[in-house]
Parts: structure tokens; C-alpha cells; sequence
């Protein structure tokens, strides 16, 4: 699990209201069931964070380190599509036989395929997958390893309807708002191409912070100082996606050679299109932070955090806990200081007109 060992992938939530004591309560009443109750139709609950049928929440187990840890748990059978595509084969050809057919209509196949998967399902073995999450009550955040759409949804609507707190996914819109008090919609597009007109290009606030990024950390030196963090740098690495919706290729990933000079990437940039996921590093010291940044829907990607000298469970997951606060901490900082300069008219003509000139100027490989 990600949130004790290894790389991590999530999202990052607002948490409508702080967990409180009887929320575990909650959560222990909307446990996982009992495996032999699964069927055909998944099952889902919650777990303690130490297996994925830990289904035993009470408040030594639904905390770790002082971090509220657990687990929404999905379980369903499914038949493996060479072993149903086999089985139905066998089937069909023994109908044939039978009545000395050469063929078999749709309607018989179909047949065939639902009584197959009716045998076969009561023997399949459970699939099982977790949805982590922690809560961090110093910043009121919530860490999930719900990084696709469907995962988002179930850990979401899981969340609201098991305690009542709603979780708010912390994209460009939430963010801005929350901390900035801006609201997104509201900024014209923007261009950071000569050959284009502001109004000829798309774009969302994310891949407009992710263009900003790369900007910075080329042509600004590429450090910051974040309160109670200390000063950072920060650099954009390949492999680089860069797209821009509308007639033509729309997207294109680079990931070979010097994506950050290769002839491609200009003139990917020139044609109007924009960075939309790329490699990030954080560096504070020897400490590195390395993470593919995913800029339309907000999700960190294989984070390796820096390396900790701990090694009994507990202490090393508080000491992960706090490195990853510290990536928030860096994250939040650098995009609130792209939202006063992308909300300021002024400054973001002069950022803009900078950007076009770092765009025309780049140097390519030979």
C-alpha cells in the first residue's frame, strides 16, 4: 500500500468537516461484508488499513501514527474471457453436433455465453481492489489512491453517504476558490503561441499552471521559498503530453532523446498545443520529490518521496505523513502564486508575452 512503502499515486480532497469519534463508528457499521455473501453483483465497505479484509474498525485500528487510515474494499467475480471464450466454444461445437449445424444463430450463442458465465461464477475466485485514503487533520486534507474517474465516484459517494462529509477534489476550480477566493471560469484564454490568437486556442487552468511550471523553473531560476518549508527547486522533466483539442493531432507524448529540445516539443508549443502531463521534481536539500503530474485531472502519479530513517511500521508511515504534507505544502504554494499572476491582468500580459518569446526562442537538438 502506497501510504507505507513505495511510490504513491492519489489525488488530494478537502474534507468538508474534520472525522470525528462517532464517524468511526459509522465506518465500522458499513464494513466490508463477509466474502461468502458476494455473488454475482460487487459488494464493497470499509477495512482497517492493514489488509484489504480487515474488517475489524474500532479506534485503535482505524488510526495509524494519528493518521485516520482506511480503506473502501471492492469485491466482485468475474469469469476470465479465455476461460469463458473456451468454455462457450466447447459448448457451441457440442451444439452443433448435436443438431448437425454448421453455424449457430446470435440468439443461440447468446444463449450459450449466459449459461457458461451461470455455471462458472460460483467458482470464481473474488477479485478484490482498495481505494486508500488518509485524513490529515492538521490541514484538513484527504489523501486517496482514487485516481481514475470510477474510483473518485465510489470514494466519493462512499465517503458522503457512510459520514456525511463530503470530500472535494482539489483541481484548479476547487483550489483557486478555496484558497484564492478566484474563480477560474472567469480567465479569457490565453495563448502562449505567436502564430495564435488567444481566442484560436483551448486550455484549462491546470495545463495553463503546468506551462507556467515549466516556464518558471527555465527562465526564472526555478526556486521558491514556501513558508515553514524552506526554499525549494523545482524543475519540468519528460516524457512530456502535450495537446490542444480541435482539427488535426490532437495530443502527442514525447519520451525519447531530450523531449525539452526536441524540435518536436517547439512545435507542438508553436501550433498551440499545451502541456498536459509531464514529470515534476521537488528538491529541497537532498531531499527530491519526483512525480508525474497529470495537469487535467489534478492526480500525482508514481510520487517517490524522500527516502526516511525509520523503520518500524509506525514511525516510518508518520515520517511519509509528514513528507507528503511537506509535497502539499510545495504544490499549493506554487499554484497559488500562478493564480495571483494569472488573475492580475497586468502581470499575466507581461507572463504571457514572456511565455510566447521563451516559446519562439527554445532551442532544439540537433
Amino acid at each position: 500500500m502506497g501510504f507505507e512503502k513505495g511510490s504513491l499515486s492519489f489525488r488530494m480532497f478537502f474534507a468538508q468537516r474534520d472525522f470525528v469519534e462517532a464517524d468511526i463508528d459509522k465506518f465500522a457499521a458499513a464494513a466490508f461484508p463477509p466474502l461468502n455473501t458476494l455473488a454475482e453483483e460487487e459488494i464493497h465497505g470499509w477495512v482497517a488499513g492493514r489488509h484489504l479484509l480487515d474488517r475489524n474498525i474500532n479506534e485503535e485500528t482505524a488510526y495509524l501514527g494519528g493518521y485516520l487510515r482506511l480503506t473502501l474494499t471492492q469485491a466482485k467475480k468475474t469469469v476470465p474471457t479465455s476461460l469463458l471464450s473456451a468454455e462457450c466454444a466447447v459448448e457451441e461445437m457440442a451444439a452443433m453436433e448435436a443438431e448437425d449445424k454448421q453455424y449457430l444463430n446470435q440468439q443461440a450463442r447468446s444463449e450459450i455465453k449466459k449459461s457458461v458465465k451461470e455455471r462458472l461464477m460460483p467458482d470464481m475466485p473474488p477479485q478484490l481492489k482498495g481505494i486508500d485514503f488518509v485524513f490529515d487533520e492538521r490541514s484538513h486534507m484527504i489523501y486517496s489512491t482514487a485516481t481514475s474517474e470510477k474510483q473518485l465516484d465510489a470514494f466519493v459517494l462512499s465517503l458522503m453517504q457512510t459520514t456525511g462529509v463530503m470530500a472535494q477534489v482539489a483541481d484548479p476550480e476547487n483550489m483557486a476558490a478555496k484558497t484564492a477566493g478566484v474563480d477560474v471560469h472567469d480567465w479569457p484564454p490565453a495563448s502562449f503561441s505567436d502564430e495564435l490568437e488567444d481566442g484560436m486556442v483551448d486550455g484549462t487552468a491546470g495545463r495553463e499552471f503546468l506551462m507556467w511550471l515549466w516556464y518558471c523553473s527555465e527562465k526564472r531560476g526555478g526556486l521558491a521559498n514556501i513558508p515553514d518549508v524552506g526554499e525549494i527547486a523545482y524543475m519540468v522533466e519528460g516524457p512530456l503530453t502535450f495537446v490542444m483539442e480541435g482539427k488535426g493531432a490532437h495530443e502527442i507524448t514525447l519520451k525519447k532523446g531530450e523531449p525539452m529540445l526536441s524540435a518536436e516539443a517547439k512545435t507542438s508549443l508553436l501550433s498551440g498545443k499545451k502541456l498536459k502531463k509531464a514529470k515534476v521534481q521537488f528538491v529541497r536539500g537532498e531531499e527530491a520529490w519526483a512525480f508525474t503530474f497529470d495537469a487535467d485531472e489534478f492526480v500525482f502519479r508514481s510520487l517517490k518521496l524522500p527516502q526516511t530513517e525509520t523503520f518500524d511500521r509506525i514511525g516510518k508511515f508518520q515520517e511519509r505523513m509528514v513528507l507528503l504534507e511537506t509535497f502539499r505544502a510545495i504544490f499549493f504554494h506554487l499554484f497559488g502564486e500562478f493564480v495571483k499572476e494569472r488573475d492580475s491582468s497586468k502581470d499575466w500580459k507581461d507572463t504571457k508575452t514572456a511565455m510566447r518569446k521563451w516559446v519562439a526562442d527554445r532551442p532544439t537538438s540537433a
